[in-house]
């Protein structure tokens, strides 16, 4: 397996910082963040979903969006994903996600699911994801580059399962599923190597991160409420052993990418203790 970062958790290096940091602990790929920063937050200090400054801006031009091109290249690194934040349904901004990794060579974007929160029913949004995808699958065709839904809490596809369910009426070729099991935890979870087996030839990528559950207040008829929250990758509730285990159980040999959004490391030591981890489970 090759080891990547998706650089929303990088905010404060620049695309060269990043790549050469990458370099240096020894990883193999980068995920581009795909998303604009809003004009009142370029001031603010570099966070996670604001002012990220390892993003690439939707409406960049070629020679930016060249910028980032070399600096994968530079250091020897793939330029694995261009990941995004799309509305499932939208053609239009979906279509120019894959135009933007078609020019970076990069393998595969992050599709958009519906979000669930009791609002909506659950099968009408199930439809709207389907007829999202039944447009997606021939763009994805068409750019050579592969679709992937994410499992991820407070969306349709919080597990495998239902990740599967989506994604299986689809060419596993051109649509598939990033794995997260750190979502999973949030909201989803299922037996790992069970979901894995499920998933097939639609397990396209994995996520690293993780996450813990905590009490809160009483609740005023006397239960006890409960929070998730993010921990370190090897500090959490998710076993990483073990699903570096299940991952080679059922053969997998790509990415896994790390996305800590712990806080407990700065980029560049998130970076070398991210390899060092892993290195050490896969060994």
């Amino acid at each position: 397996m090759k080891l990547s970062v998706f650089t929303v958790v990088t905010p404060d290096f620049t695309p060269e910082e990043l790549a050469a940091a990458a370099k240096e602990a020894g990883l193999d790929g980068i995920e581009w963040r795909f998303k604009e920063v809003p004009e009142e937050a370029k001031g603010e200090k570099p966070s996670f979903w604001r002012n990220n400054l390892c993003s690439i801006d939707p409406k960049a031009s070629d020679e930016e969006i060249a910028r980032f091109d070399r600096a994968a290249k530079e250091n020897g690194l793939e330029s694995l994903s261009v990941t995004p934040y799309l509305t499932a349904g939208d053609l239009e901004a979906t279509e120019r996600v894959l135009q933007v990794a078609q020019k970076l060579g990069a393998k595969m974007i992050r599709v958009g699911v519906p979000g669930y929160n009791r609002s909506k029913n659950y099968n009408e949004l199930f439809d709207v994801a389907v007829r999202y995808l039944e447009g997606v699958e021939p763009l994805a065709k068409k750019y050579g580059v592969k679709c992937l839904v994410e499992t991820h809490h407070h969306t349709i596809t919080p597990s495998a399962g239902l990740a599967h369910r989506l994604v299986s009426k689809f060419d596993p070729n051109h649509i598939g599923v990033l794995f997260d099991p750190g979502n999973m935890i949030h909201e989803g979870y299922e037996n790992f190597r069970m979901g894995l087996e499920l998933l097939g030839p639609y397990l396209a990528h994995v996520h690293m991160k993780n996450t813990g559950w905590k009490k809160t207040e009483l609740r005023a008829d006397g239960s006890q409420a409960w929070t998730s929250y993010w921990e370190p990758n090897l500090e959490g509730v998710v076993d990483w052993k073990q699903v570096i285990e299940d991952l080679k159980s059922v053969g997998y040999d790509g990415y896994i990418g790390v996305e800590d959004f712990s806080g407990k490391y700065g980029s560049k030591e998130l970076l070398v203790q991210f390899a060092k981890e892993v290195r050490a489970l896969l060994a």
